[in-house]
């Protein structure tokens, strides 16, 4: 509604039509119709000035509110109650409901649209929530992604989910993301950890969800709820403190929600049709899209998330401390007769004249290191991911199990060969060369030394010699034809030797070994 009061003042100011518009932003209208009101009401500019709002009510009516009261108004309060009572009921299921009330009231009903507008102007002004104020440094919210994105087994083909850590500053907006194996306590607590060392340093709270790593409940159907120990113990090594956002109160933890949608869209939406093979792959692609996320995107106030949290955050969080938070198991294990350990699914090495004894071996989130005793034996970085992976060191192996080392390579099946003979030798490489891709002949070389050569080392070597011999084409075809033709070690094939020569030695010295040859002249006379 105009301004019908500041339009009468610059009337008798006597501005012309085009300065009042641009002055009140009134319609030229209006300006006609207050004026033929001065000339009609005989109006001076001391008595409007002294007029009070009922009477400048009075002398401009407003026309819209006659109009709405000629209309049935809906029950905008029950309708808001309704939608958040019921996630499932909808705005046109309050206009139908408003619609279909007794038509033997008096007025018109709105159109869905009108109806649409004015629900929208009740929640503006009736539906007021506090606005939550984030002191900087102060709090971290994290929250695992609902969405994963898909790593693939290069061993086994399996498809596992790698699971999106995401913690956030709610002051200035500074996301940290992750991908893990699983949701699991240890992930859960190294999540936070590197989440802190992005940081530079830790805040005086973490807000979490009510995630079974985060709180559980001490007693069934208690609503009551505690920290997790493990928890509890990273929390202390900060110095920060758990404080958990309450049950079905998304608001507590907005900033999360916020980051988690940033996340869904700009890093999972960008990576999910992607072939990951390691989440060290992932998480470097990871960190690619939060450079853009942090340090690119611009928000209303023109800054980055990166700008406002080295201006006014990051030197008000709390110092890490010397060491790194690492959570420690101790189990005591019994080594196999592999010279390995198992422990949570993953086979670590020992030295092999440990097997069958009992060891300590102490477990931390990065690091598998056993003892006997109190002696230390090795270290080995921990496994995750696919179960029934192995860390080997090769010192720890016999030496009778040392040829295994850079299995299905050609130094390999070279080193192999070379236990049954020289020619066994040259044919492994005369079908290793032939080979446009060299991984394609390592299934012929198999089945020749393993199969054919399983229990017949001499026959294959006999054979592989003949094969040298006539310069042939070697396959295992070939040579299992011709281990079949050999008996025995007599009809073994042995290296080419030179044939003696039939010429006339030339004259020497007695002991000098030759050859004789009779002459035309001893088989005259016969």
């Amino acid at each position: 509604m105009a301004s019908y009061k500041a339009i009468t003042a610059l009337v008798f100011e006597g501005r012309s039509y085009d300065e009042i518009t641009g002055l009140v932003g009134c319609s030229r209208r209006e300006i006609s119709m207050v004026k033929k009101t001065i000339t009609a009401k005989n109006l001076t500019a001391a008595a409007t000035a002294a007029m009070s709002d009922e009477q400048w009510a009075e002398l401009f009516p407003d026309k819209r509110r006659s109009v709405s009261e000629a209309f049935i108004q809906p029950d905008f309060v029950g309708t808001l109650k309704s939608m958040k009572s019921n996630k499932h009921f909808t705005l046109q299921q309050g206009w139908r409901m408003y619609v279909g009330l007794d038509s033997a009231r008096p007025g018109r009903k709105y159109g869905y649209s009108r109806y649409c507008e004015l629900f929208t102007e009740f929640v503006n002004t009736h539906d007021v929530v506090a606005t939550l104020h984030h002191d900087p440094g102060r709090a971290l919210l994290v929250d695992w992604a609902g969405d994963t994105l898909p790593v693939a087994d290069m061993v086994t083909g399996e498809i596992r989910k790698g699971y999106l850590f995401v913690a956030v500053l709610p002051f200035s907006g500074l996301i940290f993301c992750s991908a893990y194996a699983d949701m699991k306590q240890d992930s859960w607590n190294n999540a936070h950890v590197q989440a802190f060392e992005f940081l530079g340093g830790s805040t005086q709270l973490i807000v979490p969800d009510n995630a079974a790593t985060a709180t559980h409940r001490t007693v069934k159907d208690d609503s009551a709820r505690v920290v997790q120990a493990r928890y509890q113990e990273l929390a202390d090594h900060y110095s920060t403190a758990v404080v958990p956002a309450r049950v079905r109160r998304p608001r507590d933890k907005a900033a999360a929600e916020s980051a988690v949608n940033t996340i869904n869209k700009r890093v999972i939406g960008y990576l999910a049709e992607e072939i990951w093979t390691t989440f060290t792959e992932l998480n470097s692609a990871i960190k690619e899209r939060m450079v853009e996320v942090n340090e690119q995107m611009r928000r209303a106030d023109g800054t980055t998330r990166s700008e406002r949290f080295r201006a006014a955050e990051a030197e008000l969080l709390q110092p890490l401390p010397a060491h790194r938070f690492d959570t420690v198991s101790w189990k005591q294990l019994k080594v196999g007769r592999n010279y390995h350990v198992t422990a949570e699914y993953q086979h670590y090495s020992v030295p092999y004249k440990l097997a069958g004894q009992m060891l300590r071996v102490r477990l931390t989130g990065s690091n598998v290191t056993i003892f006997d005793g109190d002696t230390l034996i090795c270290e080995h970085p921990r496994k995750s991911g696919r179960k029934g992976q192995y860390s080997t060191v090769a010192e720890h192996a016999p030496e009778r199990h040392h040829d295994l080392e850079g299995l299905w390579t050609r130094e390999w099946f070279e080193h192999r060969a070379k236990s049954f003979g020289p020619a066994t030798v040259t044919v492994i490489k005369m079908i290793l060369d032939r080979s446009v891709i060299e991984a394609q002949a390592y299934l012929d070389c198999q089945n020749i030394l393993m199969t054919l050569g399983k229990s017949n080392k001499q026959r294959l070597e006999s054979a592989c010699q003949q094969i040298v011999n006539q310069r042939g084409y070697p396959t295992y075809t070939t040579l299992k034809r011709i281990m079949a033709t050999i008996t025995g070690d007599k009809k073994q094939s042995h290296p080419l030797v030179p044939a003696a020569t039939n010429t006339k030695s030339p004259p020497g010295p007695a002991d000098t070994p030759s050859v004789m040859v009779r002459g035309a002249d001893y088989y005259k006379d016969r």
